[in-house]
């Protein structure tokens, strides 16, 4: 377990590490802008490819069941997944796709984005955040080994919001603080009755 936890926290730095302006502006300055094109591209496969020894670990290390919940709960269950998969792809269309891939940049110079409060965003400033949280935890079936994984990536996606709202205040200023001030940033607020 410890191992386990070992990897998912290394990930993390070295994810946030190379996410990180200071990283960035160094790359830009040693290997210039031709090269920047292709970050966010290199950036999104270097995150996945050094995931993968993550998963191997959660395979071939000691493991045990923690809980596992009975039919037909568990139906419902994969149902909340399915429907956060689906939801999660829904609000990735909603940002700029091709950007956020990093195809887009390969093509085109880049330019400032905008700030994205339509859709999804309008009742969540995180729904990314979110309905990948929920994928995670409407596993009806969790052994130790996914326990510490999912805790650990909970825990890093919580301070990485954290951060990311940082950054998103310097980059959009009052427009970003006046959206945070209305909009939850994780979970949406339930408006009842007639109120809009």
């Amino acid at each position: 377990m410890s191992w386990l936890l070992l990897a998912v926290v290394l990930w993390s730095v070295v994810h946030s590490f190379t996410a990180s302006l200071g990283f960035k502006n160094f790359l830009h300055r040693t290997l210039g802008g031709g090269f920047m094109r292709a970050y966010r591209l290199l950036y999104n496969l270097f995150s996945a490819v050094s995931f993968a020894p993550i998963l191997y670990l959660m395979l071939i290390l000691p493991d045990r069941n923690l809980y596992q919940i009975p039919s037909p709960w568990s139906a419902f269950m994969l149902t909340g997944q399915a429907l956060s998969a689906i939801l999660l792809i829904a609000a990735v269309l909603q940002t700029d796709t091709l950007s956020f891939v990093g195809l887009r940049q390969l093509f085109e110079e880049e330019t400032s984005t905008r700030l994205v409060i339509s859709g999804f965003y309008r009742f969540m400033r995180h729904p990314l955040y979110t309905f990948g949280l929920l994928i995670l935890w409407l596993s009806p079936n969790v052994t130790l080994n996914r326990f510490v994984v999912y805790l650990a990536l909970t825990v890093y996606i919580l301070i990485g919001a954290y951060f990311e709202e940082r950054k998103l205040l310097r980059e959009f200023g009052q427009a970003y603080a006046d959206y945070k001030s209305v909009t939850p940033m994780l979970i949406p607020r339930l408006r009842l009755g007639g109120n809009k």
